[in-house]
């Protein structure tokens, strides 16, 4: 979330210099706002993603970032990292292009 926070301020720049300024905050698409972002509560194990949180929050704060929710039928990398529904399993199925080469014809 780090590297795509410092990529859009660079971009943001970019769009600047060139006079054409982004009027709100720019939204970065993520699955983990919750445990980055918003959580207070600190672990003696999580000491190394400590800073990159800091700079995210005050870059959420400032309002410079947003992160808008994003319903589980559109998170197609899903279906490749933890169990889902079956009607949102089958549909990003589709969306991938995946075929069951087991089924009948």
């Amino acid at each position: 979330m780090a590297q795509g926070v410092c990529k859009l301020l660079w971009l943001r720049r970019l769009l600047r210099d060139i006079e054409f300024g982004p009027q709100k905050s720019m939204d970065l698409y993520c699955d983990n706002k919750a445990a980055i972002a918003h959580n207070h509560v600190q672990h003696d194990r999580t000491k190394h993603v400590e800073v990159d949180r800091h700079f995210v929050k005050e870059m959420l704060d400032a309002g410079i970032i947003s992160f808008p929710f994003i319903s589980s039928e559109y998170r197609l990398a899903d279906v490749l990292t933890k169990a889902v529904p079956t009607t949102v399993f089958l549909n990003s199925l589709d969306k991938l292009g995946m075929c069951d080469i087991f089924a009948p014809t």
